[in-house]
């Protein structure tokens, strides 16, 4: 039995569907496993991996558990205690590529993220353990710039020529569930990335191509983006550091790794992969 955390989000769904269809059986965690809408097949649980004490009985028979930093928040140290007392023998970490870079240069750790203390936490607890270390999700221009390119053909934001190298939310899933199944990657920080580094131009480049539509990328102050940022409830801290990586790139492109398809078998998917089947939702008002 595989228990996975996260379960209902862009890497745990998946993964979920993908460790079903390679025969495991999967325990879920949802805080509201009324509503998940996991696959049929996976045992969904009511539990929020956040609170330990809320996870009594998620353990049993569990030999394996795949860890989502956002899901666990800080409870990383005292939910890996309580998987090793309940005889679990691996822990797989969602971590991310920038866990060794200074705070001031990690976004999403202003919005709950611990990502180098679920890492730390998992390397401390002795068990096996792999710690994937993803690049930015594709899924996050999505969420960044949908409602801008549904309302023009211009979307607006700072440092046009910052790369990233954007993974498939789904790649990471593949790998997580080859972590979480085979040998090969135990004791190791996996950095995953996508195929290639894209600019900001070229990323809303390859949108336009997929929808078929001029679209351009405009650049704006930094400081601008900062005010828009808090203006809809991020901490300043997350907009300072959003901004901080980005201006790393400038000058310097993304890094890019060939790990998934050392680990899969097959070439990473590219950017347009994950914009392809979210057509709909870049649709103009």
């Amino acid at each position: 039995m595989i228990l996975i955390t996260g379960a209902t989000g862009n890497v745990g769904r998946p993964l979920v569907a993908q460790l079903l269809a390679r025969g495991a059986k999967v325990r879920a965690i949802s805080r509201h496993p009324n509503t998940a809408g996991l696959p049929d097949g996976a045992e969904v649980v009511k539990a929020d991996p956040s609170r330990p004490d809320s996870l009594h009985g998620c353990f049993d028979g569990v030999t394996a558990i795949f860890l989502n930093a956002r899901a666990v928040t800080t409870a990383a140290s005292k939910v890996l205690a309580l998987a090793k007392r309940a005889g679990v023998a691996r822990a797989v970490a969602l971590a991310a590529g920038n866990v060794d870079e200074d705070h001031a240069r990690q976004p999403s750790r202003w919005r709950g993220d611990f990502n180098a203390e679920l890492e730390q936490a998992v390397i401390a607890s002795g068990l096996e353990w792999v710690s994937l270390r993803p690049t930015v999700f594709a899924s996050n221009f999505i969420g960044m710039w949908a409602p801008q390119i549904r309302a023009g053909d211009t979307v607006s934001g700072p440092y046009a020529s910052a790369s990233t190298a954007p993974i498939v939310d789904a790649d990471i899933s593949a790998v997580a569930a080859h972590a979480l199944l085979r040998d090969d990657l135990l004791g190791r920080k996996v950095a995953l990335t996508g195929p290639q580094a894209l600019t900001n131009t070229e990323l809303v480049g390859v949108i336009g191509d997929v929808l078929d539509r001029p679209l351009r990328y405009q650049e704006v102050p930094p400081d601008l983006v900062r005010r828009r940022f808090i203006g809809i409830g991020f901490p300043a801290e997350f907009a300072d550091a959003y901004m901080a990586l980005l201006e790393t790139t400038v000058s310097t492109p993304a890094l890019v790794t060939n790990e998934v398809e050392k680990i899969l078998g097959r070439p990473a998917q590219a950017f347009g992969d994950a914009i392809r089947p979210q057509r709909a939702q870049f649709g103009k008002e």
